[in-house]
């Protein structure tokens, strides 16, 4: 198969579809690997890298989208990007659809194969695509959120981890997931007050075990989530439903009673987010002020690290890409955790929480394939 890989075009994301390494691979089994010039310049990869990895350099996107029968991204594909996809090509990216029904409306215009990394899932009932970001998003909203905190940047000027005779900060993480986790892990390594809410007993239990009681685990009622925002330095929101969107748990009227300059940091803002006053912002300008406190909602944070991400999601998504590439929509229709990860597919909605959270009529993927 000719599988292509388009430099990314979304405000500054700086990672990339394939590394050189995982060119080779899939050179290795036999496929054909088209670059758009650039496209690795964000992790340090030159041209010169992937034609050493036998790859194929291109001067423009266009090229790749015309020709390529996959099309491997990192995030979702842009209004201009839209149009150059066709039927009877894949796409496997990152896509986030639930809050995005223009690009949803987009994709099924074109008639392409959409596999979405964020609902691909494995053998375990995890998400094996969206966890190392996850990972790379987790600890990242702890270094957003201790800058933030910082005076000059609007924030109550609160060191996270206080000194000696000086309280921490207190940080709230809403979620036990992955990103929960990191967040947590990240914040108590830098001495800060933690506190983890999730709505799993067997889920609170793990976190208290693997953190030896460093982080406060608790059940996450209305009652004990509000004391929690409202007593917070930093909150950080880390809730996901795969494939649908975000609840609003945090709400408009809990951010008067907040800490003035406190911050809120939505990493489930690719999915609309779990904050009521949250939009997605850019890291170009990734913060704005509601009711006096902070939000961070840049939706592709782990693109600021691209190097690292680019690295730990090629990693995961590699043996998927080579299945495609090796057996097109055979892999869809023989994987039941690839069939997962298909959203779009002709025209149709073929992910059923995607399709709910859209209001759209879900066309089963085993039937879809199969036509």
């Amino acid at each position: 198969m000719l599988v292509g890989v388009p430099k990314e075009i979304k405000n500054n994301e700086f990672r990339v579809g394939l590394t050189p390494a995982a060119v080779r691979e899939y050179v290795a089994h036999g496929h054909q690997v088209m670059i758009e010039t650039g496209a690795g310049d964000g992790i340090d990869a030159p041209d010169a890298a992937y034609i050493a990895s036998g790859a194929t350099i291109v001067a423009t996107a266009g090229e790749i989208f015309a020709k390529a029968g996959m099309i491997v991204k990192v995030k979702e594909p842009q209004p201009s990007e839209w149009a150059q996809l066709r039927e009877g090509q894949i796409l496997f990216t990152y896509l986030h659809l639930a809050p995005d029904p223009d690009q949803a409306r987009g994709l099924m215009a074109s008639g392409v194969t959409a596999v979405a990394y964020e609902t691909v899932t494995d053998a375990h009932g995890g998400l094996p695509l969206l966890a190392p970001m996850s990972e790379v998003a987790g600890r990242l909203s702890i270094q957003a959120a201790a800058t933030a905190l910082e005076k000059p940047h609007g924030g109550r000027g609160i060191l996270l981890g206080g000194v000696p005779g000086v309280a921490p900060a207190k940080v709230v993480v809403i979620g036990g997931g992955v990103v929960g986790m990191h967040a947590a892990r990240m914040a108590a390594g830098l001495g800060a007050e933690v506190s983890i809410l999730d709505r799993s007993i067997p889920r609170l239990r793990q976190l208290d075990e693997q953190f030896g009681g460093r982080v406060r685990t608790l059940f996450s009622t209305l009652d004990t989530l509000e004391k929690e925002v409202l007593s917070a330095d930093a909150v950080i929101g880390a809730v996901l439903i795969p494939g649908a969107s975000a609840p609003k748990l945090v709400t408009r009227a809990m951010l008067p009673k907040m800490k003035r300059g406190a911050v809120m940091v939505d990493v489930a803002i690719d999915q609309g987010g779990c904050f009521e006053t949250s939009h997605a912002t850019t890291h170009a300008d990734p913060t704005y002020v509601v009711d006096g406190v902070i939000h961070y909602c840049v939706a592709n944070m782990p693109g600021a690290v691209a190097l690292t991400s680019s690295h730990a999601l090629n990693h995961a998504t590699l043996p998927f890409g080579l299945a495609l590439a090796d057996y097109g929509l055979a892999a869809v229709a023989r994987d039941p955790h690839l069939r997962n990860g298909l959203n779009v597919h002709r025209g149709r909605i073929t992910h059923r929480a995607v399709a709910e959270s859209l209001g759209i009529a879900f066309a089963d993927p085993a039937t879809s394939v199969a036509a």
